[in-house]
């Protein structure tokens, strides 16, 4: 962990760097369409010591682990549910190494794949012991942080938050849900409004709320004004690089590095103390984030 507790530099006003998207840099290095990213943890080990290594480079705080899809539960759909704990232990690992202390290990719990009972089949104490289960793992590996991310169930996310306080009650939680804007304000697909989850959430445990994927990088200044009506708790944005194109026969995120950054300041003015990234985005656009939150920093 590097010298300064998380907390302490979120209360005295920094501006933490968060890293970008893994899945796009594991793409680019050969995991294949239907692959579990989680696979690479254990069969291309120097991937994800490059791809960690890259963020600490450009400049982020907070290093991801390649574990979003990492419960039993998740994993049990390609076959690596018996290989879940070696997956998220080593998966910290791995981030460790690459990281020397240099940036937060921020170990990242993603939605379990499954819906829960009553919208669903899934008994919401099975999803419940699963993200126990993960987060345990990585605590245990040396983890800095919890990373809840990309949820759009309340019942699921405050759940994961909730397992995170039954394994740790002093290891930092984040927790972000994605939005999509409606008639009536921001919502996920499943109904869940901005303040529902900031009052859910913070009650369940969370140390910092926020946003991550969604529309991109002018969605999320509205979403985060949206967090700061009606909470007071640090902010986590972390935007796609706007919505997927087809080019070519390609897939492609249109928003550049540079245009991410400039959306930095209307970030850092709505009240956000850590600026990612999500799908889409790569070591260049975390350099240009990290420069404009030092320029903005530096007015």
């Amino acid at each position: 962990m590097p010298p300064v507790p998380f907390r302490e530099r979120l209360s005295r006003g920094e501006v933490l760097v968060g890293d970008g998207a893994w899945g796009t840099m594991l793409m680019a290095r050969g995991l294949a369409p239907g692959t579990p990213p989680e696979s690479f943890v254990l069969e291309r080990p120097e991937a994800i010591r490059e791809v960690a290594h890259l963020y600490l480079e450009a400049g982020a705080d907070l290093i991801t682990t390649n574990t979003f899809g990492g419960t039993a539960l998740n994993l049990s759909g390609y076959g690596l549910a018996d290989r879940a704990d070696e997956i998220n232990r080593r998966a910290v690992a791995l981030v460790r190494e690459a990281a020397g202390g240099s940036a937060y290990v921020s170990a990242s719990v993603g939605p379990s794949g499954r819906l829960l009972a009553p919208v669903g089949d899934t008994d919401p104490e099975e999803v419940r012991a699963a993200f126990e289960r993960q987060i345990r793992i990585l605590v245990e590996a040396g983890a800095d942080l919890i990373c809840v991310e990309t949820m759009t169930d309340l019942q699921e996310a405050r759940l994961a938050v909730a397992a995170a306080r039954t394994v740790s009650a002093e290891i930092p939680v984040l927790a972000t849900m994605t939005f999509d804007p409606t008639p009536r304000g921001f919502h996920t697909i499943m109904g869940v409004s901005v303040e529902q989850a900031a009052r859910t959430l913070q009650a369940a445990g969370a140390d910092v709320l926020g946003s991550n994927c969604g529309r991109g990088s002018d969605t999320m200044v509205e979403v985060a004004r949206a967090f700061r009506g009606v909470t007071s708790q640090p902010l986590l944005i972390q935007a796609n690089a706007g919505l997927p194109e087809v080019r070519r026969g390609a897939l492609v995120y249109p928003e550049t590095p540079e245009f991410m950054a400039a959306r930095v300041g209307p970030l850092l003015e709505a009240g956000v103390s850590i600026v990612g990234g999500c799908c889409g985005t790569t070591p260049e656009h975390t350099k240009a984030i990290r420069a404009a939150v030092a320029a903005y920093r530096s007015r």
